[in-house]
């Protein structure tokens, strides 16, 4: 197994893990923790020995969202972005011309395309691009106290990735979105935004319990059952609607208040 710098990768029987590992940042998703991830993504893909991938956070949360105030001050790690994950360099956090929201899809495709289930093992807070990169996953199972939202859309630019359509009523969408508000890992699963809501103490259990009752079925048998499902949602218009939410965003972003906020969040940090 490789050494990362913000991720730790564990097999265990049949499911491999890769677990988001900074817990003082509550798993902010820098460039470089989230080129890590693919790349260990990739790896757990072409092992044999592994059937089913867990993604899941260390500390006291899955992932508060993404790492804006260290961003636009990390060369290291748009490097490792162009070297390790094949994602595109954007440089600074929201550069404009679209280019962050279709840096980030760039990435999420490699979960949605990865031949193996992938599991979102959700715990703590779980907020605005920590939901996007869970909600890209296979399947959720939720700790029934997990903090789960979208706050930004309260202030900065809507979601990057609407995959909030395609999980839950339409009317219920309306309302998580015009108001910011999180639900509770319950409250997920009762919407259909998440599989199974769990106890935290028995969160990791009931994970990997099931990616071994997933791992028992043939494993092309399994690729082949997981691009069927994804070509029905592309038809449907899963791919290209996910696009076009990105240039949406991209709007919000340039938007007078869009650009301040941004403005203040790269020089100041979100609590300005």
């Amino acid at each position: 197994m490789k050494d990362y710098r913000d991720i730790l990768t564990i097999k265990q029987q049949r499911h491999g893990i890769i677990q988001l590992n900074r817990p003082e940042k509550m798993n902010a998703l820098s460039h470089n923790l989230r080129a890590e991830l693919f790349d260990a993504l990739k790896d757990f893909e072409m092992d044999p020995e592994v059937r089913t991938i867990i993604i899941r956070g260390s500390g006291r949360a899955f992932s508060a969202g993404y790492d804006l105030s260290g961003i636009s001050q990390t060369s290291d790690d748009r490097d490792y972005v162009e070297k390790r994950s094949g994602l595109p360099n954007v440089g600074p956090i929201h550069p404009g011309q679209g280019q962050w929201p279709q840096h980030l899809l760039s990435g999420y495709w490699q979960i949605w395309e990865c031949t193996k289930p992938v599991i979102a093992q959700v715990h703590g807070y779980c907020l605005a691009g920590g939901t996007e990169l869970a909600s890209m996953c296979d399947l959720m199972v939720v700790a029934e106290d997990a903090i789960i939202g979208y706050p930004p859309v309260r202030a900065m630019t809507p979601v990057d990735i609407i995959y909030h359509p395609w999980h839950m009523h339409m009317r219920k969408v309306r309302e998580l979105l015009y108001t910011g508000d999180s639900v509770t890992g319950r409250e997920a699963v009762e919407l259909g935004w998440a599989n199974r809501a769990v106890p935290i103490d028995r969160l990791c259990e009931v994970t990997e319990s099931l990616a071994e009752r997933i791992a028992n079925i043939d494993g092309p048998m399994l690729q082949m059952t997981k691009r069927q499902i994804n070509r029905v949602y592309e038809i449907m218009g899963f791919r290209t609607s996910l696009q076009v939410g990105g240039d949406i965003q991209e709007l919000g972003r340039v938007r007078p208040g869009g650009e301040t906020f941004g403005r203040i969040a790269r020089e100041k940090g979100l609590k300005a």
